[in-house]
């Protein structure tokens, strides 16, 4: 997958990034910053259609993208009080907290993987759509206390999550309708997503949400209650893409590498130093 394009005075870089070998996003034990992977993940640098270099990269990915976060924040000059959080609910969420130092990011807990599984295993679709089937249900609140007594809920960035390690098979949930499932298990994301803000330096003012997340309205409603009195607007409302930002943070990364910037910070992945991502090693070409 073409990531990105970087403009030399005499040539064009293509920076392409695979994601693809990513096997488990789960730190080792005693360590909340890295991930494992299985042999590498590769990106590759191309000119004139030869393949020219190739890139390890070590760190935890997700973790890495804070700095486009940051970086977008920052140029774009966006109109919104500090501190803003950058939230992208996927399988799992995650935040990057921008204020005025490097930013600080971390998993936050479950994101669309509970909701997802949840309606395909029950409805045989493969989500709620607009989270349609939450806005009907009635939450069971007992069930996500009990969630959120999990020792991951009370660590202080930075951490990370797999997106197996709260899953269906093993958070217990009750028999439950659909609305009400699909309305319990939104709540759990939102609420989830609520108790990171104790361990932040302030308390954010501002919130913009992106990935599948931002689409479910039942969510975003819920994440308004909860975050209040700071804002909460998808990555659309503020003239990003909400689709789109995690594939546009990959690219950015791979611009870094070529360049040897700093991809990991002790702020987001627990990093001794900033540190950029990899070695790139360049093939002789005859």
């Amino acid at each position: 997958m073409v990531l990105g394009f970087v403009s030399g005075p005499l040539q064009l870089h293509v920076a392409i990034r695979s994601n693809s070998e990513q096997v488990l996003r789960k730190p080792a034990p005693g360590d909340q910053a890295f991930s494992e992977h299985s042999a590498s993940n590769t990106d590759y640098r191309g000119h004139s259609g030869l393949r020219l270099g190739r890139l390890a990269l070590l760190r935890d990915q997700a973790a890495e993208l804070p700095e486009q976060d940051g970086g977008l924040v920052a140029e774009l000059g966006l109109a919104r009080p500090h501190p803003i959080v950058v939230l992208n609910i996927g399988g799992v969420a995650n935040i990057t907290y921008v204020a005025d130092a490097h930013p600080i990011a971390c998993d936050t807990g479950p994101g669309n993987a509970l909701i997802d599984d949840f309606m395909r295993a029950r409805t045989g679709t493969s989500y709620d759509k607009n989270g349609d089937a939450a806005a009907s249900g009635r939450v069971e609140q007992v069930f996500i206390d009990r969630v959120l007594a999990h020792p991951f809920f009370d660590r202080k960035p930075p951490k990370s999550l797999d997106r197996n390690d709260f899953a269906l098979a093993n958070i217990k949930l009750p028999e439950l309708s659909v609305p009400d499932g699909a309305a319990t298990l939104s709540a759990l994301t939102a609420q989830s997503i609520a108790r990171i803000v104790p361990h932040l330096p302030s308390p954010p003012r501002a919130w913009i949400v992106s990935g599948g997340g931002a689409r479910n309205r039942t969510m975003m409603r819920m994440l308004g209650e909860r975050l209040a009195p700071a804002t909460v607007e998808s990555a659309d409302d503020v003239g990003w893409s909400a689709e789109a930002l995690e594939a546009q943070a990959f690219a950015f990364l791979a611009v870094r590498c070529l360049y040897s910037k700093p991809l990991t910070f002790p702020t987001t992945t627990g990093a001794p130093h900033p540190m950029p991502g990899g070695v790139v090693a360049r093939l002789e070409t005859r």
